[in-house]
């Protein structure tokens, strides 16, 4: 496949749902953010496309459209495809394994107003606050990974974190952005987890997406029970179920033809 210049870009947007709750936010959010990457098999009248942002990709259109080796630029991701594209997957990447996935809509209140350590404050992010999402360190980079980066999150205003001083316990903020719904990404530092402090971000991050006319998402894996309890105790109620595919490296091609 080739990479899309900008300007193709807003055609290739009619190829995914607009106005989606969770993943399926992708390629609206890369179109208003201007990071992600964006590939077809062809520039006019493409039958495949894809987009990348962060770890996560949609894959769309006509699998028989492919060539070996054009779906390596989506090496170690996420996938959400069709099932027609599994066998294309599983010659293009040595391991394909599939996710079960649940996204969620906020539909209710939360169910309680969580009270803050001693010494803990509760802040939007703003600009000045990029080196301390930088300090949380790579396990915790996917948070602003479909930011390109903690400056463009933090200059973004769509987060809350919950700091201590100077340094960040736990931050929830919009990782994905459609025309409608504002898809949630949450994460606490281990030590201080049950301490109340997600459910805090995230409420306070709600807040402002009903302030902006949106409705927020939650997307999670559906063995991920604390992500789960957490999304019901902060409002949010089963929207939809999916499958995406987590991908290893690049298949050689050359072992395939030998």
């Amino acid at each position: 496949m080739i990479q899309l210049l900008p300007r193709q870009l807003l055609a290739l947007s009619r190829w995914f749902p607009a106005a989606a709750p969770g993943p399926a936010a992708l390629a609206e959010h890369a179109l208003a953010t201007g990071t992600g990457q964006w590939w077809a098999d062809r520039a006019v009248h493409p039958r495949t496309v894809a987009v990348r942002c962060g770890d996560h990709a949609l894959l769309r259109g006509d699998p028989d459209a492919l060539t070996a080796g054009d779906l390596t630029p989506l090496a170690d991701c996420c996938i959400d495809a069709p099932d027609r594209f599994l066998p294309a997957l599983g010659t293009a990447f040595d391991q394909v394994i599939p996710w079960e996935r649940m996204v969620y809509t906020q539909r209710t209140s939360p169910t309680s107003t969580p009270r803050l350590p001693w010494g803990v404050t509760l802040r939007r992010l703003t600009p000045e606050h990029a080196p301390a999402l930088a300090e949380l360190g790579t396990d915790t980079a996917w948070i602003h990974g479909t930011w390109g980066g903690p400056t463009a999150l933090a200059a973004s205003g769509l987060g809350w974190a919950a700091f201590h001083k100077d340094h960040i316990l736990a931050v929830a903020c919009a990782r994905l952005l459609s025309s409608r719904y504002e898809d949630i990404a949450c994460v606490t530092v281990p030590e201080h987890r049950r301490e109340h402090l997600a459910i805090a971000c995230v409420t306070a991050l709600c807040t402002d997406i009903a302030a902006r006319g949106h409705t927020p998402s939650w997307s999670c894996s559906r063995d991920n029970r604390p992500s789960r309890l957490l999304a019901w105790t902060a409002g949010f109620r089963l929207e939809r179920e999916y499958v995406h595919y987590v991908t290893g490296s690049p298949t050689r091609h050359d072992r395939l033809t030998a």
